[in-house]
C-alpha cells in the first residue's frame, strides 16, 4: 500500500513541484496551505497518515505550533522545512518533536532520502494521554472524562473536541473562524454562527455549577477564550 503524506507548505509553487515529485515516487499526497488547515486535515485523515512534511513559516499557526499540537497526540513522523538556516530553529524544532529538519532550498532528492530514512524507523505508538486542568475543572482524555466540583460532565463528540481546542492554549482569544477551521475542519460550509451555538452549549455545562467560576468567556470584538480570569 501507497504511503501518504500530508504536506504543509504555503508556497503554491512549492507545493505543485514536490506533491507532484512525491506521486511520481508513488506516495499519496494531502496538502494544507495553513497551520489550522494542517491539524484540520490531520485530525480528518490521522489514521491513514505516514509522514508530515512541515513548513515552519505558515500563516494562522506556525509550523512549531502545529508540531506541538501533533505531538500531544500523535508520534506520526514529522520532517521540517524551513528557510532560516539557523541553529536555534533546528534545536526547538527537534526538541519539539519533529523527527528531522531541512533547510530550504533543498535537493527533492535529498528530502526524499531523508523521508525514506524516517519512514523505515519502527513504527511507533503514541503514549501521551494529557491531563487538563483549570480551576476544578478536569479533562482525562484517555478516559475521555470531563470532571467538575466530583461531578461527570457528559459532552457530545463535538463538545469536547470544542473544549479540548481552547484547553491546548488557555487564555487564548480564538476567533469563531480559528474554532471552525480546528472543530469543523476548513471545507465547513455551514453557518459559521455555529460556533456560538456550542460555546452556549458547553457553557450550560461547565459553567453551570453554584460558586463556581466562569471559564468559558466572551472576548468583544473576538471570539472565545478559556481561562479562569
Amino acid at each position: 500500500m501507497n504511503k501518504t503524506i500530508l504536506l504543509v507548505e504555503d508556497e503554491l509553487g512549492l507545493v505543485v513541484s514536490l506533491k507532484k515529485e512525491l506521486q511520481f515516487e508513488n506516495y499519496e499526497v494531502l496538502v494544507a496551505n495553513d497551520g489550522l488547515a494542517a491539524l484540520s486535515v490531520f485530525e480528518r485523515h490521522m489514521q491513514n497518515i505516514d509522514l508530515i512534511i512541515l513548513d515552519w513559516m505558515l500563516p494562522k499557526l506556525d509550523g512549531l505550533g502545529v508540531l506541538r499540537r501533533i505531538r500531544r497526540r500523535n508520534n506520526v513522523p514529522i520532517i521540517m522545512l524551513t528557510a532560516r538556516d539557523y541553529t536555534g530553529d533546528k534545536v526547538a524544532g527537534l526538541t519539539g518533536g519533529a523527527d528531522d529538519y531541512v533547510t530550504k532550498p533543498f535537493d527533492v532528492e535529498e528530502l526524499l532520502a531523508r523521508m525514506k530514512a524516517v519512514l523505515r524507523r519502527p513504527n511507533r505508538i503514541a503514549t501521551e494521554h494529557p491531563m487538563y486542568q483549570l480551576a476544578d475543572l478536569t479533562v482525562d482524555t484517555e478516559k475521555r472524562r470531563i470532571t467538575r466540583k466530583n461531578h461527570n460532565i457528559q459532552l457530545t463528540q463535538r463538545e469536547y473536541k470544542l473544549l479540548t481546542v481552547m484547553f491546548e492554549n488557555i487564555g487564548k482569544a480564538f476567533t469563531r473562524n480559528e474554532l471552525l477551521d480546528l472543530v469543523w475542519g476548513s471545507d465547513f460550509e455551514g453557518d459559521p454562527n455555529i460556533v456560538d451555538v456550542y460555546i452556549r452549549y458547553l457553557r450550560n455545562k461547565i459553567d453551570k455549577f453554584p460558586n463556581s467560576k466562569k471559564l468559558i468567556h466572551t472576548v468583544r470584538g473576538i471570539g472565545y477564550s478559556l481561562s479562569i480570569d
